[in-house]
């Protein structure tokens, strides 16, 4: 049966994912439950018809959330060592970005039906096609519009906000061939815990049949 969901759900909290703190985790642990938690997403959601709403199933169906999952273990490249190279940094803080915006758009998926009709929250973080008179589809932002349709529309906190700013500065160094901040080695693993605070926090906001369905570290 498929579900409608209403404006307001999306800022609900209902799952239950951890109660272990982030900060009392190691590193290799962190990575472990990310990918847990990613292994589970992607297994429902990129075959959610008939549960989510038809439009949301077809976003869904079409997303590669099983290269979320390879992500999720190239982590453990980056988080090994406490220093990093130049290179190795700039490839780190992509790898995360690349994991933060496909986290973010999934829950934009699975709300597709909110998010479509939002109209002054899309146009105000440039997420709206005006030729077209429509939004644009959450598979198709980069992190910067996500990031400022989260906060337009209160989805996230302030710290997730954050980090998906700080993620992003870093992450443009990729692009740059002039001198860009890349932090070092402890500020991306501290990025890593963020990271996984904010996936147990989108785990939270997803509907599921059952709580037999919901992601568990």
């Amino acid at each position: 049966m498929a579900r409608t969901i209403s404006s307001t759900s999306i800022v609900q909290i209902g799952n239950v994912v951890s109660t272990t703190p982030v900060s009392s985790i190691p590193i290799a642990q962190v990575v472990d439950k990310i990918e847990t938690l990613n292994t589970q997403l992607a297994a429902f959601w990129s075959k959610s018809d008939g549960w989510a709403p038809t439009d949301a199933a077809g976003l869904l169906g079409k997303s590669r959330l099983d290269w979320q999952v390879s992500l999720s273990s190239t982590l453990r490249i980056w988080v090994k060592s406490s220093t990093l190279t130049p290179a190795e940094l700039i490839l780190a803080w992509a790898n995360l970005g690349s994991l933060l915006e496909g986290s973010v758009k999934l829950l934009l998926s699975v709300y597709y039906e909110n998010y479509k009709i939002d109209i002054n929250n899309l146009k105000s973080a440039n997420a709206y096609d005006h030729k077209k008179g429509a939004a644009h589809s959450p598979d198709g932002l980069t992190l910067e519009p996500l990031r400022k349709y989260c906060a337009a529309r209160q989805i996230l906190e302030t710290d997730h906000l954050t980090l998906m700013e700080l993620v992003q500065q870093r992450r443009n160094a990729i692009h740059a061939f002039k001198d860009r901040p890349i932090g070092d080695a402890a500020e991306f693993k501290n990025s890593v815990r963020g990271y996984l605070a904010l996936l147990r926090e989108i785990v939270r906001r997803l509907p599921y049949p059952d709580g037999d369905y919901v992601p568990r570290e």
